[in-house]
C-alpha cells in the first residue's frame, strides 16, 4: 500500500524562515538574559572590590570609630540588625502562615479574594510609609507611656509590616501547588480537616513556605527609611530593645554620605556584610528546605 501524501524531507533546512526565526529569537532571549544579569553582577562586584578591602576582625566586636579616627567596627549594628529582624520575623511569619492557611483552607472565595488583594497593596505600599506607620503606632505610644520612644521593638513592628505580604502570598500560592488528590487521600482516610492541612498540606508545601520567609527577612534586612522613623541609630551597644538601636543599613546610610574616609570605609565594609548575611541566610534556607525534602 503506497501513501498518497507527498515525500518531503525530515532535515532541518538553515535557511528556512521557521529556522531563520527560531535562531534569531533565541539569540534574542540569550541576550537578554545576559544583560539581566549584569547590573546584579556590577553591583556584587563593586560591593566586594570596595567592601573586602576594608574588612578586618575587629569590624565585628568593636563599636563605631569617631571621625577621623583609625579602627573601629559596626559590632553592634550587627547585633541590632538581628535583633530587629528576628523580632519582625517572629510578629510576621506566624500572622502571615496562618492568614494564608486560613484563605486557602477554610475561608470562602470572596474572602479570599479581598484578603489576596489586601496583601498584593500592601506589598506595594513604600517602605517610608510602613516607617511612619510604625512611628504612629510604636513610638508615639512608648512615648506616652513613658517607656521610651526609638527602640528595636519599633523598628521590628515596622519590618514586619514589610515583610507579611511576602508570607502571605508566597505562603498562599505554595499551598494551592500542594495537590488536591492529597486532600481527598487524607479526608477519605479520616482525618480532619485540621489534620489535613497540619500534617499533610503543610508538611509539603513546606520548602516553599521557608523560601518566602527568607526572601521577606533579606528584604527586611536591607530597609533603611522604616528604621529611620522608629529604631534612629545608636552608637552603643544594644541595652534594651526599648532604646535606639543601631542597624547595618542604616549605618551605610549615615557613614556613606559623611565626608570621613573612615566612614565611608565602614559604609563599604558594611554593605558587603549586610550582602553576605542575606547570601548565606538564602543558601541556609536552601540547604534545609532540600534536606526536607
Amino acid at each position: 500500500m503506497t501513501s498518497s501524501f507527498p515525500e518531503r524531507s525530515l532535515t532541518r533546512a538553515p535557511m528556512s524562515q521557521r529556522t531563520l526565526f527560531n535562531t534569531i529569537m533565541t539569540v534574542v532571549a540569550f541576550i537578554c538574559g545576559v544583560l539581566a544579569l549584569v547590573p546584579l553582577l556590577a553591583v556584587l562586584s563593586y560591593v566586594i572590590i570596595k567592601g573586602f578591602s576594608s574588612l578586618s576582625p575587629s569590624l565585628f566586636f568593636e563599636l563605631p570609630p569617631k571621625a577621623l579616627q583609625h579602627g573601629g567596627g559596626f559590632g553592634n549594628a550587627i547585633l541590632g540588625t538581628l535583633l530587629m529582624v528576628g523580632i519582625a520575623a517572629l510578629i510576621s511569619i506566624p500572622f502571615g502562615v496562618l492568614a494564608a492557611i486560613y484563605i486557602t483552607e477554610f475561608s470562602s472565595a470572596q474572602v479570599a479574594r479581598w484578603v489576596r488583594f489586601a496583601a498584593n497593596v500592601l506589598s506595594g505600599v513604600p517602605s517610608i510609609i510602613a516607617g511612619v506607620f510604625a512611628y504612629g503606632i510604636v513610638v508615639l505610644t512608648l512615648v506616652k507611656l513613658n517607656l521610651g520612644s526609638y527602640s528595636a521593638i519599633g523598628g521590628g513592628f515596622a519590618l514586619a509590616i514589610l515583610m507579611l505580604p511576602i508570607i502571605v502570598r508566597t505562603t498562599d500560592e505554595a499551598l494551592q501547588l500542594v495537590s488536591q488528590d492529597l486532600r481527598q487521600a487524607s479526608v477519605g482516610l479520616g482525618a480532619t480537616n485540621f489534620q489535613t492541612v497540619s500534617q499533610v498540606v503543610l508538611p509539603a508545601a513546606l520548602p516553599a513556605i521557608v523560601t518566602g520567609a527568607t526572601l521577606a527577612i533579606a528584604r527586611a534586612s536591607g530597609e533603611t527609611a522604616p528604621l529611620l522613623f522608629t529604631a534612629l541609630f545608636s552608637n552603643f551597644w544594644p541595652g534594651s530593645l526599648f532604646e535606639p538601636t543601631a542597624s547595618l543599613a542604616v549605618l551605610v546610610y549615615k557613614y556613606a554620605i559623611s565626608p570621613f574616609k573612615n566612614w565611608q570605609s565602614l559604609a563599604w565594609a558594611a554593605s558587603l556584610i549586610l550582602v553576605l548575611m542575606v547570601l548565606i541566610t538564602s543558601i541556609i534556607a536552601r540547604w534545609a528546605t532540600r534536606q526536607k525534602a
